[in-house]
């Protein structure tokens, strides 16, 4: 397994993540002074954002129930546990965005090549992030 996103797992075949990027930043806040430069106060963590690089080869190897279920997760809107292939936790996603990309289309209008990208922003356990709304989530 190379990483997992909720349910889903992406391995060699047939949901090939090729490659996974990761964006994170920092809030600041200038405060303005006279004859110098505005001097920065760190107010917090900024947005968190990762992305999943994946390509299928469907009439070899199938694979588009998987982007049909990471549609569906995404279309819930809750946050998701992501785990690199290691079992690192990187910790709980959002899927912001799917792209998809059929390339060398077949007879039956489906690529053979399929390029899907996609963005996840850094979110709260369950939606919420507490103990409580975890909880509640699995009531």
């Amino acid at each position: 397994m190379l990483a997992q996103l909720g349910s889903t797992q992406f391995e060699i075949a047939p949901l090939n993540a090729h490659e996974l990027s990761h964006d994170g930043t920092a809030d600041f806040v200038e405060k303005p002074v006279i004859g110098t430069r505005p001097p920065l106060e760190f107010v917090g963590e900024g947005s968190d954002t990762r992305r999943i690089s994946c390509r299928l080869f469907p009439e070899r190897f199938g694979g588009m129930s998987s982007v049909e279920g990471l549609q569906k997760q995404r279309q819930a809107g809750r946050a998701l546990p992501f785990m690199r292939g290691d079992g690192r936790a990187l910790g709980w996603y959002a899927i912001e965005r799917i792209t998809q990309k059929d390339t060398y289309l077949g007879p039956k209008g489906v690529g053979r090549v399929v390029e899907v990208d996609i963005d996840l922003k850094r979110g709260d356990a369950a939606g919420g992030g507490s103990v409580f709304s975890i909880i509640a989530g699995l009531i």
